[in-house]
């Protein structure tokens, strides 16, 4: 009998405990929950959130002329395009100046894109005094290469200013392009303490692909003028960690970021994303919450640039929405966009699409928002963009989607690592 007694006071005690844990608010659960991974949180920070290609390059073309020391730059592809020329163009000026550029592209996003960079065009870079290198070039057996790549999107200057999010460097940002219309994509100035560990993430790269130690009095902040305001009331004082995601170093740190801030919700979830297969974990973690009575939008574009992506995601969203979240498909162009809010009080802006690729292969960066503000803006962002989309149930999935689209959607979602 006493053993049976002391048993049941160990249930009620974890009962009570989980129920203390639940009072607390989503942003200390989550920020609890990172810093047992091993993520750090500073807090005097600034971040202004861009959503156009057109503010973001004009922002950061303003910044690198600023440069003093040097610009780092970690992007998946720089396009051949208008902007790709422009940006090497100033990178050029700069480095004749004598400005540290260091520049790193993936291999496989230069050459899975429609105007890659070539080898004279690298060589040409490379003339005016920029150092441009390749993350794991496509060699053959090509299989070799196919797995972790580097998706992130990453800009340092002088350790004072940063630019991140999910914009590469390629003019449909600015312009579209004429099979999608525009191209929608979401990015972020950072200032602060945060810069530092944008900057340690690129380093490290760098070291991997080059071998050379990036110096930490290379690191140290100079005087830059930074472009945008941060006009919130935490301007200064924003609580940012950063999640890294580096295959057999970090491997689970994104997707377990990514349950943790699902686990964390008690009253509402936003996501955009592009690809939103999901792996089992963070499919699990979204199901939880719906069943813990959480409410849940979801909102996916109605175009793509992976033919085969829209059929697996429509599997997915008829399995969500058939448990209760509210799934719109965006009509306006490609809704590139991979941004989460929860309950009003924090939210992440990155490089993740919320599929196998990104959370079981590739480097990707995400920033881990605890401020209000900044998620009240993306929510404002949201509630716009629902005028332009339309409500998918799951009963529309037989009506939109075609037996040969359902069928693909059945077949690829068994490869869902490899889109």
């Amino acid at each position: 009998m006493a053993l049976l007694a002391a048993l049941l006071a160990g249930v009620a005690a974890g009962a009570h405990a989980q129920e203390r844990q639940h009072t607390l608010p989503a942003d200390t659960l989550v920020r609890h929950a990172l810093e047992q991974m091993g993520v750090s949180f500073s807090a005097n920070n600034s971040l202004v959130l861009i959503h156009t290609g057109e503010e973001k390059f004009r922002a950061m073309f303003d910044a690198i002329r600023q440069a003093r020391r040097y610009v780092h730059l970690e992007y998946f592809n720089f396009r051949n395009d208008s902007i790709g020329l422009a940006l090497f163009q100033l990178l050029g000026e700069k480095a004749q100046e004598g400005v540290q550029v260091r520049a790193l592209f993936d291999s496989f996003g230069n050459s899975s894109n429609d105007s890659p960079l070539r080898r004279r065009h690298i060589e040409a870079i490379r003339q005016t005094g920029v150092q441009v290198h390749e993350f794991d070039p496509i060699r053959f057996p090509w299989i070799n290469h196919a797995y972790h790549r580097d998706h992130r999107k990453i800009v340092v200057i002088d350790g004072e200013v940063c630019f991140a999010g999910g914009m590469n460097v390629a003019d449909y940002y600015i312009h579209g392009r004429p099979e999608y219309g525009e191209w929608r994509d979401m990015h972020m100035q950072l200032t602060g303490d945060v810069v530092a560990a944008y900057g340690q993430i690129f380093a490290g790269m760098w070291h991997k692909v080059t071998g050379e130690t990036v110096h930490a009095d290379s690191m140290t902040a100079a005087s830059v003028v930074v472009p945008l305001t941060d006009t919130t009331a935490t301007a200064g004082c924003k609580v940012i960690g950063v999640v890294d995601r580096r295959p057999h170093a970090e491997s689970k740190a994104m997707r377990r970021a990514y349950v943790a801030a699902i686990d964390a919700a008690q009253s509402h979830i936003q996501i955009v994303n592009p690809y939103p297969t999901n792996v089992r974990s963070v499919r699990r973690a979204l199901r939880r919450a719906l069943k813990r009575g959480v409410r849940m939008e979801i909102m996916v574009s109605a175009k793509s640039d992976v033919p085969i992506t829209p059929d697996v995601v429509a599997l997915e969203m008829k399995k969500l929405a058939r448990r209760g979240a509210e799934v719109y498909y965006n009509q306006t162009g490609f809704h590139h966009s991979k941004v989460m809010m929860v309950d009003s009080v924090f939210c992440t802006v990155g490089s993740t699409n919320l599929d196998a690729r990104s959370f079981l292969f590739d480097y990707e960066v995400n920033s881990f928002i605890l401020d209000a503000p900044t998620t009240q803006q993306l929510q404002d962002i949201f509630e716009a963009d629902k005028a332009n989309c339309v409500i998918f149930s799951a009963d529309d999935y037989r009506r939109r989607f075609s037996f040969g689209h359902r069928a693909v959607g059945h077949v690829f979602s068994l490869f869902r690592g490899f889109m």
